[in-house]
């Protein structure tokens, strides 16, 4: 046997430095990393790989292929890699990755994907999910999210880098939040929300730029008053869309977020929010 690992009870294989409570259940085959802790009573599957430095809290339940990153913390009752909530799911093997130093919160739940959706759910690194929160199958999340308490994100979503939405809001099937975008609180967001925006209400409104958003993620001046330029041109020049678009290629700067910008307006499949 290698020397750095042991064999404790119930017949789990784990790293010398992994620390097990005695009433959790790790299934044969789950691969844990070094200094990995796994609370009282979690149950980690037999599929599960889980990278150095994660925490796992009480009554956690790790399932499915799921993959999770280094120094991770995930609290108690979270129930992680679990089926999707799809009818058309019929047991396919499909997967969750999950990156390093995320922080999951008191009973969130994280479904695995679907044949229909790629087979993945993808959640990046830095992101913050409160408690009860639920991220669907098939969601591609990315960095430096927070996904306030009890805020739902159904099936097929995409959530770019840096996204804040808040508290008990229901994010749409198949929509595209863009990096750097704040959703208020109690939103329900069915349609594609530009990069950049500040949006709340039911219906929901585009108030302006996320300005607090950017000067915290560290834009200079110039960049965020071009972000304030293509908004102006998008929410007060009373042209459409791809006007707009045709405006801001020829009246700002070729900065990267306006560039992102644009390439988001042109890939929104489910229409923006006006």
């Amino acid at each position: 046997m290698n020397p750095k690992e042991r064999v404790p009870e119930r017949g789990r294989v784990v790293p010398i430095h992994a620390r097990v409570h005695p009433t959790a259940i790790v299934e044969p085959g789950a691969q844990l990393g070094t200094d990995v802790e796994i609370g009282p009573y979690a149950i980690i599957g037999p599929n599960v790989t889980i990278g150095d430095g994660t925490r796992i809290g009480p009554y956690v339940v790790v399932d499915g292929w799921t993959q999770i990153g280094k120094n991770n913390r995930i609290y108690a009752g979270a129930i992680v890699g679990a089926e999707p909530q799809d009818l058309k799911f019929k047991g396919e093997k499909s997967f969750l990755f999950i990156g390093d130093d995320n922080i999951i919160r008191e009973y969130c739940t994280i479904s695995r994907g679907t044949e229909g959706g790629g087979g993945e759910t993808r959640i990046g690194n830095n992101n913050l999910l409160q408690a009860n929160s639920h991220v669907g199958h098939d969601v591609q999340m990315g960095n430096g999210v927070i996904l306030g308490h009890g805020s739902g994100v159904a099936g097929h979503v995409v959530i770019e880098d840096r996204v804040v939405i808040g508290g008990m809001c229901g994010i749409h099937q198949f929509t595209k939040i863009g990096r750097m975008a704040m959703v208020g609180a109690h939103s329900m967001i069915s349609k594609d929300v530009p990069p950049y925006a500040l949006i709340t209400g039911n219906p929901p409104k585009v108030y302006g730029v996320n300005i607090v958003g950017l000067r915290r993620n560290g834009l200079p001046p110039e960049t965020r008053m071009e972000i304030q330029r293509a908004f102006k041109i998008l929410y007060r020049s009373g042209r459409n869309v791809s006007q707009a678009i045709e405006e801001m290629e020829r009246e700002l700067a070729g900065c990267e977020e306006i560039d992102h910008f644009l390439r988001f307006l042109r890939s929104a499949s489910r229409g923006i929010y006006r």
